[in-house]
């Protein structure tokens, strides 16, 4: 029978640094595929720099994003790499309160907590 491996703090700080390693990579490679599937549709339009048009209404939600992703529409594809981006710090401060706690540290459990009470309500709660 395998024994659970320990939590310390050297293990936590490893299976962080992966995860924002991973995060941003996959983040990257998103938004890769997605700038190239636009260039591929819209790389021959000529640029109307007169005129400002900022993002359609359907790129500011994040159910837009998804469907616009699931449609392999460029800029969705791109959107959903930057809110893997996003996420990336986020899930960080998520998995620091799991460490923590594996740890039995609770004061950095509850400060973690905040952080994450923070980031969310920053990201969710402030429309």
């Amino acid at each position: 029978m395998l024994a659970m491996e320990k939590w310390t703090d050297q293990r936590v700080e490893d299976i962080v640094a992966d995860l924002l390693r991973i995060g941003v990579l996959l983040s990257a490679a998103v938004v890769l595929c997605g700038a190239a599937i636009y260039l591929a549709r819209h790389g021959h339009e000529p640029a109307d720099y007169r005129v400002f048009r900022g993002e359609p209404t359907d790129l500011r939600s994040i159910p837009g994003i998804i469907h616009n992703a699931t449609d392999l529409r460029g800029r969705g594809i791109i959107q959903l790499g930057l809110l893997l981006l996003i996420a990336t710090p986020v899930a960080r401060v998520a998995f620091a309160v799991f460490g923590f706690a594996a740890e039995h540290d609770r004061m950095y459990v509850v400060f973690t907590l905040i952080v994450l009470a923070v980031l969310l309500y920053s990201l969710i709660g402030s429309s």
